[in-house]
């Protein structure tokens, strides 16, 4: 052993020697002194080798055995260096205009105008993308859950598709009928129950209506009577207790059986039983269908397959009716933009905690469904969910704007003194430089010294985040798409185009934009003089058209006319703009301006949008009068970041007392102001005053609907006396 360690010294050395020899030449040529260059391979991807004369060398054993490993190394770095991410088309073009016209557009993946309906020969329902799955991954996990402290338990594909059967032939020997016109109701938290409980109706040709807590009560009983529903699903008692006591009251007289996934109580099912309501758990309806097979009776692409009641801001929910083929031609058209560059394995994961009442979940479960992957559910506390992520360690990301930005805010408020914010910064642009070639990675020299920890606290393996909803700012995309290590895609659409219509290109780094359309959509821009907006200069009201927009919404012929026009375009009531490139630009909203009583029109949201980057802000409500001539404004502060803002200028005291601090209030709107005339605000679009609220709007306490938007009658009216008091100042 001895003689064979003296070997391999003798043999190394003289490469040891002559390496760093021609190092040192290197760094003489090229400029560099001391650690400046350490890394021989942060030389030779960033500028080319200058040219110089390498010292003389014989060509002994030693020299050749030198150069050969420099030429290994070489070829290793060749090999393993990280490589630009492929885009599916060329980034300054991502779209096309339709017939001539630029102010309609659609893909530019696309050979012609006609619209993509299907990826898959053979996948053109819900039914099929789930099937698809199954015959990929068959006895490998689907759905995952754990319980406090634990491990994830999963359920294989093989197991759902045998229990959403069960299921399915249970419902029929209750009387349900196999055909869309057959609604089951399901009210539950995100869990694998949820899942079966869909793919059971769609096994036996049945449509699948959501209900959910923050609809409230007369919404409930308005789509309950509205779709004649008799069954519902419910996860636990306290939420069936809600429809029988509508029942109780003669509110829904068709609800006839109410089915419990968790146990429920004897006096419940005596009460139950008393008006006419049979209750039973979801283990008894799956024994009853095994009891009673029936051979699956698959959709077709035109049937109804969920009846999805968008939670509105105003008025009563409507009942969007999505098909199977709006459902196939939306997740069709985000696999066709991802080949080449982003595909789906049997191991990819991805965390369920977004209201699945709403379709943004949904077609993303069925995309991954349809790749054979997986999917683990949270354990339905979202104070829980990081904890979630870490035991998990998904791969996929679904999130909303709110929380990028609450993450953002953590991270920034973290960092202890000037050096690491400084360090952070640097890691942050040195990454940011990479993506701007095409690079996405998390294994580069900063994100094992810097971003490694905020890694490992989503799980340590994401692959691919997608954020939709709402407007995300600029800062914190890109933020956290250098410190994630992966892709983080934008994407826009609404309820009634299934989901999505624009969805951000892979390797496209740039940010202020939510992408091109969907292959399976035709988007246009139409003029809104009243806001000055023109489609002749790229701006105006989005509408879309293509497979992937829905039907209309359940007997509502109305309002079905007034979002669906007769020649197949949805006017979605949200303001685009195309940039130069063929992606999308959301600037304003429609349905929400009001006028000034000198005229004016004003558009609350996209104040509020440009009001959010405000450091202390972390929500904001604008307020217009049509007898007045200004707005004013509420501001929620951010609580992690409010106190030390405050410090800084002078302001002591805790959150509250701060929110209650009329100099603490003039602060923050100078701040507004500031960053309102920067972003181009025009003077009676900015507020004139405003109250600091210390308690978040949330879902909990009815100010923000399940897609995290703002109830903005809610907020009026919880906030009337406050509004009515800043209108009371003359300006």
């Amino acid at each position: 052993m001895y003689l064979l360690e003296k070997t391999f010294q003798v043999m190394l050395s003289p490469v040891a020697m002559h390496f760093q020899e021609w190092l040192q030449s290197l760094r003489s040529h090229a400029g560099l002194q001391g650690s400046e260059s350490d890394d021989l391979w942060s030389l030779l991807p960033s500028r080319p080798l200058p040219s110089f004369s390498l010292p003389s060398l014989s060509l002994s054993t030693s020299s050749l055995l030198g150069f050969g490993a420099l030429a290994s190394l070489t070829a290793y770095w060749m090999v393993t260096r990280p490589r630009p991410l492929r885009s599916p088309c060329d980034l300054q073009a991502q779209s096309v205009a339709v017939g001539g016209d630029p102010s309609c557009r659609r893909s530019a993946l696309l050979t012609d105008d006609t619209l993509l309906e299907f990826y898959y020969d053979d996948v053109r329902t819900a039914y099929d993308l789930f099937q698809r799955g199954l015959k990929i991954t068959g006895h490998g996990p689907c759905l995952g859950f754990r319980k406090p402290g634990q491990p994830y338990e999963w359920i294989s594909y093989c197991e759902v598709a045998q229990q959403a059967q069960w299921m399915g032939c249970g419902l029929m020997a209750k009387g349900c009928q196999p055909n869309p016109e057959q609604y089951i109701g399901i009210f539950a938290q995100n869990r694998p129950e949820w899942i079966i409980s869909e793919i059971a109706c769609y096994t036996y040709s049945m449509a699948l209506v959501p209900l959910y807590d923050t609809l409230g009560m007369e919404a409930m009983v308005h789509i309950l009577n509205l779709v004649e529903m008799r069954v519902v699903i419910c996860d636990q008692e306290q939420k069936a207790a809600l429809l029988l006591e509508s029942k109780e009251k003669g509110l829904t007289p068709k609800i006839s059986s109410l089915v419990l996934i968790t146990d429920f109580s004897q006096a419940f099912a005596e009460r139950a039983k008393k008006c006419e309501v049979e209750v039973l758990k979801l283990e008894q309806l799956m024994a009853l269908g095994r009891e009673n097979p029936r051979d699956p009776v698959p959709p077709q692409p035109q049937d109804l397959a969920v009846v999805c009641f968008t939670s509105g801001t105003t008025g009563k929910p409507k009942g969007a009716m999505i098909t199977h083929g709006n459902i196939a031609s939306n997740t069709s058209s985000v696999i066709k933009i991802l080949e080449g560059s982003f595909v789906f394995h049997k191991e990819d994961v991805s965390i369920s905690y977004l209201p699945l009442a709403h379709m943004f979940e949904r077609m993303i479960q069925f995309s991954l469904f349809s790749q054979g992957s997986r999917v683990g559910f949270y354990q339905g506390d979202i104070s829980l969910l990081m904890d979630d992520m870490k035991t998990l360690k998904p791969t996929f990301f679904p999130v909303v704007p709110r929380i990028l930005n609450r993450i953002y805010d953590k991270i920034m408020g973290s960092l202890s003194s000037p050096f690491w914010r400084a360090l952070l910064q640097y890691a942050v642009r040195r990454k940011q430089a990479e993506l701007s070639s095409g690079i996405v990675r998390n294994n580069s020299l900063w994100d094992k010294l810097v971003f490694k920890k905020i890694q490992a606290s989503f799980g340590g393996n994401l692959r691919f985040a997608l954020t939709a909803s709402a407007p995300i700012s600029s800062t914190v995309l890109s933020f956290l798409r250098a410190s994630l290590g992966c892709m983080i895609f934008e994407g826009y659409g609404q309820t009634e185009c299934t989901g999505g219509c624009t969805f951000s290109m892979p390797g496209d780094a740039s940010t202020g934009h939510v992408g091109p359309p969907l292959p399976c959509a035709m988007v246009k821009v139409v003029d809104i003089p009243d806001m000055n907006y023109y489609a002749k200069n790229g701006e105006g009201e989005i509408c879309i058209r293509g497979p992937s927009v829905f039907k209309g919404y359940l007997k509502d012929p109305e309002n079905t006319a007034e979002a669906l026009k007769s020649d197949g375009w949805l006017h979605t009531g949200d303001v685009g703009q195309w940039l130069p490139n063929g992606t999308l630009r959301i600037i304003d909203r429609k349905k929400h301006i009001f006028k000034l009583c000198q005229g004016e029109y004003v558009a609350p949201e996209k104040i509020e949008n440009i009001y959010a980057r405000s450091v202390p802000v972390l929500q904001v409500f604008v307020h217009g009068d049509s007898l007045q001539s200004y707005a004013v404004g509420i501001v929620v502060p951010d609580r992690e970041v409010f106190v030390d803002w405050a410090k800084e200028r002078g302001f002591v005291g805790s959150h509250e007392e701060l929110c209650q601090n009329p100099d603490v209030k003039n602060a923050v709107l100078e701040d507004l102001r500031a960053v309102g005339k920067e972003a181009g605000l025009k003077s009676y679009e900015q507020v004139k005053d405003l109250y600091l609220h210390p308690e978040m709007f949330s879902i909990a306490n009815g100010l923000l609907t399940p897609t995290l938007k703002s109830r903005r009658a809610d907020i009026r009216r919880v906030f009337q006396e406050q509004l009515s008091s800043m209108y009371k100042t003359i300006y």
